[in-house]
């Protein structure tokens, strides 16, 4: 159970103890003692409840503490807390026992599953606490806002001057220096007092005889001199925090009536005992005139039911100031109630860390015996018989070594009590598939040292070897050695708690194995092999052993391959400061490997990324650019900058077209005047193809572009170029399965459905490794919406800062919204992998379909 949660339980118990108290004693002492005593002897018990202090020794603690130690002996098998089935070993940390062997689960295993459960309700029930706790504090307090408000809604001021005069004279008289309002609201059922720093007096009538005014407002003013709306206050916040203990609710009543005597003693003894009676006419009036709305927890009133007002003016008629006897009585009294609720106390904070058994980390549970069997190393184990289950107590190596041979056998209970160092012979792990051991072993936080195997051909390896329905948990394992234990076994089990375990639990364990120096040889073999498996652990673990010549071998092979998996755990291997790191980043920079990129900049500073940017900005390299602001945590700088580029390109493109005698207008392409039908520019490369369609031109050009992309004229298409493209649009897969010059592609077609896209969203089509001779087609058109455009980028670029084989088309009138155009894969775009695209670039599109299809080219057999 969370430890505050039961340090609040304990506070709940001492006030109730408190209560319990207070409550019989009341019976006895009632009219003998002062009622304002009474009721401020109610402020003892609310610190109890509400403070979590109390003395190192109490009754509460040492009842806590029995209860603890009781339920971790009953119960001397701690609940789970990991889930087993996830082994760490070799790496440092924790370990959970990784089963590798498959077994049914049987009935200790499923108990252990409930027992799980319980122990999560349990250490979560807080929150239900803390939830219901917040619930009835935000409901008091909306509810007595509502109250404010209504009643300040139908508050009428009151302007008789005689009446203020009276207010005035009577809070001098009690020290009120604060002004006081007096208002009227006829809907409250007797006089009372409502605000914390802005104190009103609320009377059901203006028409009051001058006698019981003054009573009234004597009563109400005593209330707000000795802050009792405050003291409600404290009460129900308590009631919140307890809301689950009845005391609590029962002690919130009687603090709400002793306000009240306590409050009518104040005001007889300011006015005498000879006024008594007149007092009590006061406020057997206020009960007459009884208002419709029903006083808030937050309001003090002068009367509440007729209950309480009968004991009230008994009260009021019996009132007498006490004996001298009485007063020294009842100081006797403040002091026993301290002094008890000191006694009782809370559960200490401290008594977790002494019940043994603990579930942590520390060596949790003191020796049991004197622990001078660890020097002797004796062999003969101390037991420990509580509740009819026999504990084996192990101090030494002699006695761990000794489990499972003679007398102790696989099924007992054990319970090391001292740290243990081995020798440096080679262990036996505890349990082999004949004899498992079947019993409990509770490291209790000691540790074990040393533990070591070399045996190449071991099959099993570990502290424990095979065990069943086992538990074995709490064990600290220091500067084990098994990595070299079974290199020539091919099918080995290792772990370096537990190798084996069918059914078993082993939990809580934490296990620093030795740095030993491995051999070159051995390391680039053991790499090959954890490569070749495709285990990405393992090769990290392997990779950072290596020396730099060989770290650079691997990277330059993961490299060409294109094996970006394994170059990032490769990566992720090497030192900080590594000059790998720089040689491959130019490298990728170099050949526009964003993937590369990005993993070798997860490795650099903020200073290294900075000049990596500005190297990016300088060579205009918009993919690396968008990826380093990113890095950066700049991603809207470069959001703005890229926006102002794409204008500066939109208008050096206008202005390249108009030099060349084409003009635009909004979608409309114009060439000598005339309105363009087909207008079409393919760079030298066939990386950017712009192709717009107007049915209303009359003319169809291109543009002229030479080797260096720049725009040497425009030329009219001539009918044959027109036919070819029209043609080459109405195309269908099977026209490119074969050609003539000895090359077959086989088509993969991704059909494009897409009910609606954002204007500016991107829909990524997935990543595709492309080579020299693929084909590509395009054959997408949108229902709906004004501009569509298809395209490749490489990975990561996910800004769209460099675009292959891309068509951008936008509508025209009456007419579809298509991209429809074919490209072939060859220099200068280099092959690789590059991730398709669709994007919406003019408002939002609807009903996108169709399909694009990759030819993979191959030789015709």
């Amino acid at each position: 159970m969370n430890a505050a949660l039961k340090i609040f339980l304990s506070m709940s118990f001492s006030g109730s103890l408190l209560i319990l108290a207070l409550l019989l004693g009341k019976r006895f002492l009632k009219d003998k003692i002062s009622r304002q005593w009474q009721y401020y002897i109610w402020l003892i018990v609310l610190l109890r409840l509400l403070l979590p202090f109390g003395p190192e020794v109490s009754l509460m603690g040492k009842a806590y503490q029995a209860v603890d130690q009781a339920i971790s002996q009953t119960v001397p098998l701690p609940p789970q807390q990991n889930a087993p089935g996830y082994n760490l070993a070799p790496a440092v940390g924790a370990e959970q026992h990784n089963e590798p062997v498959n077994s049914p689960a049987d009935d200790i295993t499923t108990a252990h599953q409930f027992q799980d459960i319980g122990v999560l309700l349990i250490n979560h029930i807080w929150l239900v606490w803390l939830v219901a706790a917040l619930g009835f504090l935000i409901r008091k307090i909306t509810i007595y806002q509502g109250f404010v408000r209504y009643i300040k809604a139908g508050l009428t001021p009151v302007s008789d001057i005689q009446r203020l005069n009276e207010l005035s004279i009577v809070a001098e008289q009690l020290g009120i220096k604060k002004p006081i309002e007096l208002c009227v609201n006829p809907l409250v059922s007797s006089p009372l007092l409502i605000g914390f720093f802005h104190p009103c007096v609320v009377l059901p009538s203006a028409d009051i005889p001058e006698k019981d005014f003054r009573y009234i407002v004597l009563h109400e003013l005593t209330h707000y001199k000795r802050r009792d709306m405050f003291y409600k206050w404290l009460v129900q916040i308590t009631v919140c925090l307890h809301w689950f203990n009845p005391l609590v609710h029962l002690m919130s009543r009687e603090i709400t009536k002793a306000c009240e005597f306590s409050c009518d003693e104040a005001v007889l003894a300011k006015m005498g005992s000879s006024n008594a009676q007149d007092y009590g006419k006061t406020l057997l009036d206020a009960m007459v005139a009884v208002g419709r709305y029903k006083e808030n927890l937050g309001a003090v009133t002068l009367s509440e039911n007729k209950e309480l007002l009968k004991e009230r003016l008994g009260a009021i008629m019996k009132f007498k100031k006490k004996s001298k006897a009485i007063q020294l009585l009842t100081g006797m009294l403040t002091l026993c109630i301290v002094f008890s609720a000191a006694f009782v106390g809370i559960y200490p904070t401290a008594a977790a860390a002494d019940v043994p058994n603990s579930i942590n980390t520390e060596k949790s549970v003191p020796p049991l015996f004197d622990n001078s069997q660890t020097a002797d190393n004796s062999s003969e184990m101390e037991t420990l018989d509580f509740k009819g289950t026999s504990y084996y107590l192990v101090y030494n190596e002699a006695q761990l070594r000794a489990i499972g041979t003679g007398k102790y056998g696989m099924n007992l209970n054990y319970m090391q009590q001292a740290d243990i160092s081995l020798s440096a012979g080679d262990w036996v792990p505890i349990g082999t598939w004949d004899d498992p051991f079947t019993g409990t072993y509770n490291g209790n936080g000691f540790e074990i040292t040393g533990l070591t195997m070399t045996d190449p051909d071991a099959k099993i390896i570990g502290l424990f070897g095979v065990a069943k329905n086992a538990h074995i948990y709490n064990i600290t394992l220091r500067d084990y050695d098994i990595a070299s234990a079974g290199k020539n076994a091919a099918n080995k089990s290792v772990g370096a708690v537990l190798a084996i375990g069918q059914g078993s639990r082993s939990y809580d364990n934490f296990v620093y194995p030795k740095e030993a120096a491995v051999s070159i040889e051995d390391n680039s073999s053991e790499i090959e092999r954890y490569y070749k498996a495709d285990s990405l652990p393992l090769f990290e673990i392997t990779f950072s052993r290596l020396d730099e010549n060989a770290q650079r071998t691997w990277l330059e092979k993961l490299y060409a391959e294109s094996d970006f998996a394994f170059f990032s755990v490769a990566v992720r291997g090497l030192d900080s400061n590594s000059p790998l790191l720089a040689d491959f980043a130019e490298k990728a920079y170099t050949d526009e490997e964003m993937a590369f990129f990005s993993t070798l900049t997860d490795c650099m500073d903020e200073a290294e990324l900075e000049l990596w940017l500005g190297r990016a900005l300088e060579d205009g390299n918009w993919a690396f650019q968008s990826m380093l602001y990113n890095k950066l945590n700049r991603g809207e700088e470069f959001d703005e900058l890229k926006e102002k580029q794409e204008k500066e390109w939109a208008e050096a493109q206008a202005a390249e077209y108009r030099a060349a005698g084409v003009t635009m207008n909004g979608k409309d392409y114009y060439y000598r005047g005339q309105l363009v039908n087909i207008f079409l520019d393919i760079r030298p490369n066939q990386s950017v193809y712009t192709l717009n369609m107007n049915p209303k031109g009359t003319v169809n050009i291109k543009i002229v572009r030479n080797i260096n992309n720049k725009i040497t004229g425009v030329a009219y298409m001539t009918e044959a170029e027109v036919t070819e493209l029209l043609e080459d649009m109405d195309d269908d897969d099977d026209d490119w399965q074969e050609t003539a010059g000895g090359r077959i592609w086989h088509p993969q077609v991704l059909p494009v459905n897409l009910e609606t896209m954002a204007n500016g969203e991107i829909v990524w089509l997935g990543e595709y490794t492309l080579s020299d001779g693929d084909r590509i087609w395009y054959d997408v058109s949108a229902e709906t919406g004004n501009g569509l455009q298809v395209g490749f980028v490489k990975p990561g670029d996910t800004h769209l800062n460099t675009i292959y084989y891309s068509v951008k088309n936008l509508r025209q009138e009456d007419e579809t919204l298509e991209c429809t155009a074919s490209f072939t894969v060859k220099p200068p775009v280099k092959p690789g992998t590059y991730k398709l695209f669709l994007r919406a670039t003019d408002g939002v599109l609807g009903n996108v379909t169709g399909s694009i299809s990759i030819g993979f080219a191959a030789k015709a057999s």
